[in-house]
């Protein structure tokens, strides 16, 4: 963030800087090893406006990396051995910073000073970039927009950290959480997934987690998701973005009306409603309409594009869960030199973004074939497509098997018809298992299972 001569000339300004500023925070540097520790938590060469303070600062920081004292004489000798004694204004200012200095108790303050000044220059020079960019029209303009405001985001994240925390404090705040946890126990720390049995092996769905919902093509994957997002944003209230790439909204709507009211799905697509069914329709669309869930139908959108909305989205309404259907119709990174790169990318940037909104990211995904050639048809980890980034980057991996789509039967030659298992193939931070639920295939939604239907933890 070093001023160059020519910077922010097309405004007539001077960029914010703060000189006196700089000088007092290398003094202070010069004077104690713990200014040092401190400044390099915060600063960067690139940070100081004034070039010779830059070129100081480097030198500084590298005589302490290799645990020479820091003083007038070290750093004397060091700037000789770069050649930059007489470009950073010689002896006699480096002995002014030193001797303007008594005290090292402000170094924070100045410190914060310098990089709110560099963090100005930056801005000034991300929107001058975008304003170039904009006038060449040689792009997209909402791949300009979105990089605009990753860089600027960036930009905003470029903070200075709390650092180490002494391992007392951290156990004083794990047994404050571990106390709440006992006091709540049974009830569900993260998103309400409406299903009590899975609920139970997985507490809901947790801030920060990015979860994979994988099955093979029309075993409801979206059906799913969409119950999923009902139970989160019309039972407990939170707000839910749908990124669909697949279905339009009106279709997504569709659903989302067959399963609150119970009304035929293929009855809503082709019209042939019955007056009851318009009750239905009626009585229930109301509480639909004011759940907090959000779709964007984009076709093909990018996981940049894809944080860019879920960012703003939650800067407006504060949502707390994503559902991404589906990422194999992501766009991915345009320099993959294959398909595995490119989901690569998508998945690493779905965990960055589940990251940087602190909410889970639920990720629909297509199963490889390979599940097909197996007797029992059991999805398992290594059936996930394309690409062995998703189990690595997934901190919870879960299946759709549905038997009645292999005509398989129960142990005792029942049939399997509406038995739907998620299987939990991974979970980071929890067992794996699995949980029956039922398969609704009027409405294409899922249920709890009725009670004396439970079929154990046998596999089919």
């Amino acid at each position: 963030m070093t001023q160059s001569p020519t910077e922010a000339q097309d405004l007539g300004r001077m960029p914010p800087q703060a000189v006196e500023v700089e000088q007092a925070v290398l003094g202070a540097m010069m004077l104690e090893q713990r200014a040092i520790v401190r400044a390099v938590e915060i600063l960067d060469e690139s940070c100081f406006y004034h070039a010779p303070h830059s070129r100081i600062f480097a030198a500084m920081t590298d005589l302490f990396e290799r645990g020479t004292a820091v003083d007038q004489l070290t750093l004397t000798e060091e700037l000789k051995r770069r050649g930059q004694l007489d470009d950073v204004g010689g002896v006699v200012y480096l002995a002014k910073l030193g001797s303007e200095v008594a005290t090292t108790a402000n170094i924070d303050y100045h410190a914060r000073i310098v990089l709110e000044k560099a963090l100005s220059r930056k801005l000034i020079e991300t929107s001058s970039e975008v304003i170039e960019r904009a006038y060449a029209a040689d792009e997209d303009v909402q791949t300009l927009i979105d990089n605009a405001e990753q860089k600027l985001f960036t930009l905003s994240e470029n903070q200075i950290g709390e650092g180490f925390e002494l391992l007392e404090k951290v156990m004083g705040e794990t047994f404050e959480h571990l106390e709440h946890v006992h006091a709540g126990a049974g009830t569900v720390l993260g998103v309400d997934t409406g299903f009590a049995d899975l609920n139970e092996q997985m507490s809901g769905f947790q801030k920060g987690d990015l979860v994979i919902l994988a099955a093979r093509p029309s075993v409801g994957k979206t059906a799913l998701a969409l119950t999923l997002a009902r139970n989160a944003a019309v039972d407990a209230g939170v707000g839910v973005a749908i990124f669909s790439l697949e279905m339009s909204k009106m279709q997504l709507a569709q659903r989302l009306l067959s399963a609150e009211t119970k009304v035929d799905l293929h009855k809503l697509r082709t019209g042939r409603l019955r007056e009851e069914d318009w009750m239905h329709l009626t009585h229930n669309i109301d509480r639909l309409a004011q759940a907090p869930i959000h779709i964007d139908d984009t076709p093909g959108i990018s996981v940049l594009e894809a944080r860019a909305k879920a960012r703003r989205l939650q800067r407006e309404y504060g949502i707390g869960m994503v559902i991404i259907d589906y990422l194999q119709l992501m766009s991915g990174h345009a320099r993959a030199q294959s398909r595995e790169q490119e989901i690569s990318h998508i998945s690493r940037g779905l965990k960055a973004m589940a990251k940087e909104l602190d909410v889970p990211v639920l990720a629909l995904s297509q199963l490889s074939r390979a599940v097909e050639s197996r007797t029992d048809r059991r999805p398992q980890l290594s059936d996930l497509r394309e690409s062995g980034s998703l189990e690595q980057d997934a901190d919870v991996v879960m299946f759709i098997y549905r038997p009645e789509m292999y005509d398989l039967k129960s142990p005792d030659g029942e049939s399997l018809e509406g038995l739907a298992q998620i299987i939990i193939g991974k979970q980071r931070n929890g067992p794996v298992g699995s949980v029956d639920l039922m398969w609704n295939k009027e409405s294409a939604t899922y249920e709890a299972m009725a009670p004396g239907w439970r079929t154990g933890p046998e596999e089919y």
